[in-house]
């Protein structure tokens, strides 16, 4: 091995290309048009135009990649994570081109990436899980089949999904169509695939995980156990290392289990088998990543083991790095820095990075994939950067972690950072007795916190406008302008040539005026034009970063003609319909 194409972007990219060179490697990366002037591009040894600007005409275009590996010599491919890194029908293609595939065989990803043969090989080797349907479910039909005879709350996931892509959580029998519908679209953007199935869904659970190591003569070691419970929209926000106040029971179970069902399906490489937590105790088996995690930093601070330079040595024909279960050494936590508006429920934010300031000092390490003056599209994840705090425990790791996202400053854009100083101040994480949180802890016991508190209140749109009251043709309306119009009308001075400017996109706004909450593509409409709607009932679908959010109507009233549909690109605060009373 010589030289590795990277397969991916942003800051999984970066971390690659560092991999590479520790490993004396030379390293290409590829780049969509809105990513020419990456971090990852200037990185690699060379770097490669993919031409276009969406997922599946760059990094999911396998045809582009492998005529890219081709013309620059490469003769590996590390897929990253996300993309096509899951996907076996791309793997296979690697190897048909006579390049090395930097994970597991296309047989390993193709039985352990389908959640659904993986659920059958845990069935086989005695691990723990909760009931699910046989096999994928076709229609909306099925799922409500599943519900009736299992009981709600069920989970419908995508069978080739992963990072809560394609995973609705149905509490109602009324919603499993929609939920259904938009799991399968999620899946589909996200991966190429839609298939779909159905299992009971376990309530306040945490989320446990096992990393795995395994070479190609199937010694299979577990590098360390991670929690993950702090998520919204089934995506993880926190993560922890190794997974705190697991009972001896539980972690044996957790470790023979992972390692019984990756000698069992024949694995190579890096993976992830993850499990839930139930509240008395049990272990569940949810599911098996056959890539690199987001979060494998954490597992490496406490374990000494470089992951990706593990990765290309399996890939090589090499050894694993150890051959016992490593014992963990001090306490890790990574904190996904996204663009993401708390204030608005978590919702993607693109825009523009204007500052990158991150924090320095002992124990303290950031990966990222931005810098100051990058543009975050909308097209992509919405993760900027990974703050990756370490300490000799639990609570000397926690001060650090309180230190370093005190100092982390990043402006342009919403990001998730007041969450995350919130946090590591809640007594449900930092207990020093037991883990009071789960995955749905953010959605429900601090959702109130998140409301109410002044920190997360909504951001504006980066253009600033203010709202007088006028009368036109005898009807009191609102009257929208650019905050330096009026402010230049104020001080009865002449605007400036800015201010001048922008009395074109004068807005003459009333209160039936339906405005996006966010900025992204619109997926699809909920409702006709000319139907009575409810205060909150979903209207539109819209799409950024690859997760679906639905906007809400916010009055009662009649919906009047649409201003957009299916394929339009809004901006935050866009009109796009009326409700009139």
């Amino acid at each position: 091995m010589h030289k590795v194409l990277i397969a991916n972007r942003g800051e999984i990219a970066v971390r690659v290309i560092r991999g590479c060179d520790d490993a004396g490697l030379e390293s290409v990366a590829v780049y969509a048009d809105v990513d020419a002037d990456a971090l990852h591009v200037g990185l690699a040894t060379e770097a490669y135009a993919l031409g276009g600007s969406s997922p599946a005409d760059t990094y999911l275009d396998a045809a582009k990649l492998l005529d890219i590996a081709r013309r620059a010599g490469a003769d590996a491919v590390h897929p990253g994570y996300g993309f096509l890194s899951e996907n076996a029908d791309f793997a296979q293609a690697v190897l048909a081109a006579g390049l090395i595939w930097i994970g597991p065989s296309p047989d390993a990803i193709r039985t352990l990436g389908n959640k659904v043969s993986a659920r059958e090989i845990a069935i086989r080797v005695g691990a723990p899980l909760v009931a699910g349907s046989k096999g994928t479910v076709e229609t909306a039909a099925e799922v409500r089949a599943f519900a009736v005879e299992y009981g709600l709350p069920v989970a419908i996931k995508a069978a080739f999904g992963g990072g809560g892509r394609g995973l609705k959580v149905v509490w109602e029998l009324d919603a499993i169509e929609e939920s259904f519908d938009s799991a399968v679209r999620e899946s589909q953007a996200a991966f190429g695939r839609g298939e779909c199935f159905v299992e009971r869904f376990l309530n306040r659970p945490r989320h446990v995980e096992a990393q795995v190591l395994a070479d190609g003569r199937g010694n299979v070691i577990v590098v360390g156990t991670r929690d993950c419970s702090l998520q919204r929209r089934n995506q993880k926000l926190v993560e922890e290392a190794p997974a705190p106040f697991l009972t001896p029971a539980q972690h044996e179970q957790i470790h023979s289990s992972a390692k019984a069902i990756c000698r069992e399906a024949g694995y190579t490489g890096a993976g992830t088998v993850e499990y839930l937590l139930a509240e008395d105790g049990a272990v569940s088996f949810l599911e098996v990543n056959t890539r690199l995690q987001v979060e494998h930093p954490i597992t490496e601070e406490t374990s000494g083991i470089d992951l990706v330079l593990a990765q290309l040595t399996i890939a090589a024909g090499g050894d694993l790095p150890v051959t016992d279960d490593p014992e963990p050494r001090g306490h890790s936590f990574e904190f996904r820095i996204n663009a993401e508006d708390v204030g608005r429920g978590f919702l993607p934010s693109p825009g523009t990075v204007t500052s990158f300031q991150p924090p320095t000092g002992p124990g303290i390490r950031v990966d990222t994939g931005v810098r100051a003056g990058d543009i975050v599209p909308p097209q992509f994840d919405s993760l900027l950067a990974k703050l990756i705090v370490t300490g000799a425990d639990r609570q000397q790791a926690l001060r650090r972690a309180r230190r370093a996202l005190a100092e982390f400053k990043i402006e342009g854009l919403p990001t998730v950072l007041p969450f995350h100083r919130a946090v590591v101040q809640t007594h449900a994480f930092t207990r020093a007795d037991r883990l009071d949180v789960h995955t749905g802890w953010i959605e429900s016991e601090f959702a109130e916190k998140l409301a109410h508190d002044p920190q997360y209140a909504p951001a504006q749109p980066e253009r600033a406008r203010r709202t007088i009251t006028i009368e036109l043709d005898g009807r009191r309306m609102a009257l929208g302008l650019p905050a330096g119009l009026l402010d230049g009308l104020a001080s009865g001075g002449r605007p400036d040539s800015a201010a001048a400017a922008s009395v074109r996109e004068v807005d003459v706004v009333d209160s039936a005026t339906l405005r996006s909450t966010m900025g992204g593509s619109v997926v699809k409409r909920l409702v006709e034009a000319g139907t009575a709607v409810a205060e909150g009932d979903p209207v539109l679908v819209i799409e950024a970063m690859k997760m679906e959010a639905t906007i809400a109507a916010h009055r009662a009233g009649i919906l009047g003609a649409w201003l957009v549909g299916p394929g339009d690109t809004v901006a935050l605060d866009t009109a796009v319909a009326s409700i009139r009373a």
